[in-house]
């Protein structure tokens, strides 16, 4: 970006400084005589300006005082300032002596005059180049005060200093900081940069009409995804933009591109606060313990990993299906804990060969069940397959639990369980049923997490909007009223993590997931977070409903009692009352029949029968129109 015009060459500054050294030194004599000394001592006076003239430029130029741009001057270059003129003073000095005791100066010379020189060198050196500053920043404001708009800063930090400041000297920005806002009490009404802290965030609508301001800065780059929010929506109903400025971390690591102020902080997109997790309960749970993670290469089941990796157990053990997966999550768990053993393991849930062999060598004590099929439109269309690996999977991976001893058992489960209208949601309530029922029979610590939408997951819908806004658009939407609950991955780890240091067995355990959010509100905060405007810089389109899709999710059937637990934000439900006449092993080995003659027809049907108040039949009929749509994004 283009600077001021106003710029002083330095050979110009060096013309001046010839000037201030004949002043300095003369003035030095002038200070420290009276006229009739001055007279007597003016041929020291001229050798003196000479000795100075031929030591201080070229000590000020050693010292690099002509190759800077003085309009930029700072503490640094005061500092240079100070040591530079003391060198060239101390020089000067030196010689002047050195001529005083080989006779070549008058008798008598006030030495005194050689301290004076040097403050007063001091005084009109660095003055000059300050005032080089000044000028260019007054120049630079002059020029934009009649075209700028006028800017509040929102932070009265270094961040904010530093917007003011390059607001200042920058006149192609077009905008003239007018105030701070801070939460602070201790930065009320007092200034920095020549702006003043007018007040609180709160004081935010009150101070826009009454300053008549034209944009609004976050300089505040850590700033929480709800302050955000708020000045965003603030900002809307005033009908004038805000942006966020980056912090110089983003900047230098280049998370920031030139189309977005900052990298947006999933956290921003979460409308409350984020869930905590009790460390000392799921510590004591998992120290020392053999902890087996199906799935583990898979965006939840990677934090699984991790958190479990924190909490000391005795070996960690990767299963997937993914090699690729398994070796990038093995690679990091090595390098952040090289003491945990680690064994990373490539097999099918499906194949109960292989997973008794895997629980015959490690004998986990703990095992969490992450492994899926998740994307509710291709299971539409890959039915035989969701049933396979979502139910007959977890069973082969529940019986081998079951066969093995194992002590705890954690299912990673959906909200789409409830009342299923895909082929997901109904595979995974089944996969529920299973885990409930080993719990039940074998009194086991058995035990199923249900959660919303998480944010960031692969396959979910933050990675795929923020790539349609890379692109410019248009971000796609299913339907405007489209509402979901949500949370962020290690949110979601945490509840799984928790609920394993509680449960007894046959327990479901949901978050409070706060109120669900419209898919319409998360695109235009992620818009607007990325420093753009909806529907202006960024279009949304709808592309309908798709397959398997509801307009909203529950957590829980309406009418299941909720029970507290001792995390605050977590719930036990009890529902296995609506199961209570489902034979389950009769109900597994009929898909498992259909599914070796892979009768899809003959699936969609059972799943409907099996699942009280599902529709999964009727939202497939739909499948041959909507296969077009199916690769937008994961809800």
């Amino acid at each position: 970006m283009t600077r001021s015009h106003f710029h002083i060459r330095n050979r110009f500054v060096l013309i001046g400084d010839i000037a201030l050294i004949i002043i300095s030194v003369l003035g030095s004599f002038a200070l420290r005589l009276d006229a009739g000394e001055l007279t007597f001592y003016f041929p020291a006076a001229l050798l003196m300006c000479a000795v100075a003239l031929a030591v201080k430029l070229p000590t000020y130029f050693f010292f690099g005082l002509y190759r800077r741009l003085w309009m930029y001057a700072s503490t640094g270059e005061l500092r240079l300032i100070t040591a530079a003129v003391t060198a060239a003073s101390v020089l000067t000095s030196g010689v002047m002596l050195l001529l005083i005791g080989a006779g070549m100066v008058q008798p008598g010379m006030p030495r005194s005059a050689l301290g004076i020189d040097w403050l007063l060198s001091l005084i009109l050196i660095g003055g000059s180049r300050f005032a080089l500053r000044i000028l260019a920043e007054q120049s630079t404001l002059a020029r934009a005060a009649g075209k700028s708009k006028r800017a509040l800063i929102i932070g009265a930090g270094d961040a904010g200093a530093l917007v003011v400041r390059e607001l200042q000297r920058t006149s192609q920005l077009n905008l003239i900081p007018i105030g701070f806002l801070d939460d602070d009490p201790a930065k009320q009404q007092h200034v920095i940069h020549g702006v003043t802290v007018i007040g609180t965030v709160s004081d935010l609508p009150a101070a826009i009409e009454q300053h008549d301001i034209d944009e609004v800065i976050i300089a505040i780059p850590s700033a929480p995804g709800q302050l955000v929010r708020m000045v965003n929506d603030v900002c809307r109903l005033k009908g004038i933009p805000s942006r966020t400025m980056p912090g110089i971390y983003e900047l230098i690591g280049g998370r920031v591109s030139v189309s977005r102020l900052r990298e947006v902080d999933i956290t921003d997109l979460l409308r409350r606060e984020p869930v905590r997790v009790n460390d000392e309960a799921v510590g004591a749970a998992l120290a020392g313990k053999r902890i087996l993670v199906t799935g583990a290469g898979g965006s939840i089941g990677r934090e699984l990993c991790r958190q479990i990796a924190r909490r000391s157990p005795a070996e960690l053990v990767l299963l997937g299906h993914g090699e690729n997966s398994i070796f990038e999550i093995l690679l990091e768990l090595q390098n952040d804990y090289p003491a945990l053993k680690l064994h990373p393991v490539i097999a099918d849930i499906r194949n109960a060969e292989r997973l008794d062999q895997v629980f015959t060598a490690h004998q986990p004590h703990i095992v969490f069940h992450a492994a899926a099929h998740k994307h509710v439109p291709l299971m539409e269309i890959n039915v035989t397959e969701a049933v396979t690996n979502n139910v007959l999977g977890t069973r082969v991976v529940v019986q081998t639990a079951l066969a093995h001893h194992t002590e705890r058992f954690v299912l990673i489960s959906t909200d789409k369980a409830v009342r299923p209208s895909s082929v997901y949601g109904a595979t995974k309530r089944l996969a529920e049923l299973i885990v409930l029922d080993a719990a039940r029979t074998a009194r086991r610590a058995f035990t199923v997490v249900r959660f919303g939408n998480v944010l960031g997951s692969r396959g979910s819908i933050i990675p795929i909007f923020k790539q349609q806004i890379a692109s410019g658009g248009p971000v796609t939407i299913t339907h405007p009223d489209m509402y979901r609950y949500f949370m962020t991955i290690p949110e979601a780890v945490y509840l799984v993590l928790q609920a394993a240091s509680m449960e007894n067995g046959g327990e479901t355990f949901v978050l409070n997931m706060g109120a669900p959010v419209r898919i319409l509100d998360l695109a235009e905060d992620l818009i607007r977070l990325s420093g753009l405007e909806p529907h202006r810089d960024i279009e949304i389109a709808y592309t309908g409903i798709r397959p398997g899709e509801k307009l909203t999710e529950e957590l829980w059937e309406e009418g299941t009692p909720l029970a507290p637990t001792l995390h605050p934000d977590i719930f036990r439900l009890e529902d296995s009352a609506s199961f209570s006449t489902l034979n389950l092993p009769h109900a597994i080995d009929s898909l498992s029949r259909l599914c070796r003659a892979n009768d899809t027809a003959a699936l969609l049907d059972l799943l409907d029968e099996l699942i009280p108040n599902s529709t999964i039949r009727r939202a497939s009929e739909s499948n041959v129109k909507g296969q077009a749509s199916l690769l937008t994004f994961d809800l």
